[in-house]
């Protein structure tokens, strides 16, 4: 079959590349592949269950499928160029702000109105961190929630579906170069374009990988992060989350000089698992809906691990940490932070006596058995340094899920326009290692489909 325009992957970067070509020119013949399913058909089989090992799906239904990995994340769009991506790198500081704002009235207009756009912009609690030595970022945040989150996609779906094709359950096995554009392979079939749009996420970094081999399109290694997931109580955190809702804080720690941070901020929130390529890891969720409320916030303390030459295996190192984790847990370790500081496994009993109720079951164990030394130095270091802001941060009770992980793909040459040394063939998304977020990768779909289609 053949198409104008083809694009692998349906999740941020995919929808809104079609939907921007589809409106700049509703002629062209669009074809949008995804490994996954539909959206009302994306459920894990062990959600809600007791059994925390991964069944080993055809296709994750948390990571793949239409809206890709973040359809059930919080729903969180930050407009900023200080975090979430280098977009701005490539397409410059303005116009990288300019389509995420875009970006976010579509949000708005499919389903978003009514939500909050929260800024950290001219904030008293940026002088507060200062002075204490953390670095509060810049940033407007539309929380959508992950109930709202999901709305947006199913509108975006249903205005996609009449008027491009959209192959579920395709996972494209090979991308060829041939004389007038693109074949891509699914088993047997193969489509044709005149330009190919890859963006595959975060969950096809391996597949990304292969394809530049084969293409001999080049790389370079990237990052990982690793770390846990803090739940304390909303009070504690309420003075930043109800002015900002999403404070990114950034500290160098004492010890290192390693960067940490939070990420992901979830007041009245819940600790969720996630599984990526098999691996359980920790995430979190908050709703815009207050019947959903919870009594805690959540959220990610990440440290930064950048691996230079011989090594470029950074995700590898951070599914091995990750791994360990399942292993002595059966999935995701809990431990509360007096805990860990006195040198103690957590035990249920120490965890039912607690005043902070765990929203996720997960297995109390020992952290310390799991997290490299360094990377746990740094984030008990933040602890300490984050309760001088929110006190009661480092309380005995304050909770720490692990392993978090967050890992980056191979960052992809690509040129301004986001392509590579083939004429017609895009990266874009996180499977560019380029962007990190959902803003990002949703502008970087726009910017393709304006560069390719508007006259």
């Amino acid at each position: 079959m053949k198409y104008d325009l083809l694009i692998i992957g349906a999740g941020p970067g995919g929808i809104f590349s079609a939907y921007e070509a589809m409106k700049l020119n509703p002629e062209l013949k669009i074809g949008l592949f995804e490994s996954g399913t539909s959206l009302e058909k994306r459920k894990c089989p062990i959600d809600g269950d007791k059994i925390k090992s991964c069944v080993n799906c055809k296709s994750c239904s948390i990571m793949n499928g239409f809206g890709g990995a973040g359809a059930f994340s919080d729903g969180k769009y930050n407009i900023t160029n200080q975090f979430g991506g280098t977009l701005y790198e490539y397409i410059g500081r303005n116009k990288a702000i300019e389509l995420m704002e875009y970006v976010d009235k579509i949000n708005v207009e499919n389903g978003g109105k009514g939500t909050k756009l929260y800024s950290t912009g001219n904030t008293h609690l940026k002088k507060v961190c200062m002075q204490n030595d953390l670095h509060l970022l810049e940033a407007s945040v539309r929380h959508l929630g992950t109930d709202v989150n999901y709305i947006v996609l199913e509108h975006l779906y249903h205005q996609l579906k009449d008027q491009i094709d959209i192959h579920f359950n395709t996972h494209i096995d090979k991308v060829e170069k041939v004389e007038d554009g693109y074949r891509i392979w699914s088993g047997e079939h193969s489509f044709t374009g005149t330009n190919c749009i890859i963006s595959t996420g975060r969950s096809g970094s391996k597949w990304m990988e292969a394809i530049c081999d084969s293409l001999h399109i080049r790389t370079k290694s990237n990052r990982v992060d690793i770390g846990v997931r803090v739940e304390l109580p909303y009070r504690i955190f309420s003075d930043l989350t109800d002015e900002l809702y999403e404070s990114k804080i950034v500290y160098r720690s004492e010890k290192y000089q390693d960067k940490v941070r939070t990420f992901c901020m979830n007041p009245r929130g819940v600790v969720v698992s996630e599984n990526t390529n098999g691996i359980i890891t920790v995430n979190g969720h908050s709703y815009e809906d207050p019947k959903r409320y919870t009594e805690n916030t959540n959220f990610a303390l990440l440290v930064s691990n950048h691996f230079t030459e011989p090594f470029k295996n950074s995700n590898e190192y951070g599914e091995s940490i990750a791994r360990l984790s399942n292993m002595l847990g059966g999935g995701v370790i809990v431990q509360r932070f007096g805990d860990l500081i006195r040198g103690q496994r957590s035990t249920e009993g120490r965890i039912a006596e607690s005043f902070v109720t765990p929203t996720l079951s997960a297995t109390p164990g020992d952290l310390s058995l799991v997290i490299p030394k360094r990377q746990l130095d740094d984030i008990i270091e933040m602890i300490y340094r984050l309760d001088k802001v929110a006190p009661g941060t480092a309380n005995d009770d304050t909770l720490l899920y692990g392993v978090e992980v967050k890992f980056y793909n191979l960052e992809v040459e690509i040129n301004k326009n986001l392509e590579t040394c083939h004429k017609g063939l895009f990266v874009i998304g996180d499977c560019s290692g380029v962007t990190h977020s959902l803003s990002h990768a949703s502008a970087s779909g726009v910017h393709v489909a304006r560069y390719l289609y508007q006259k």
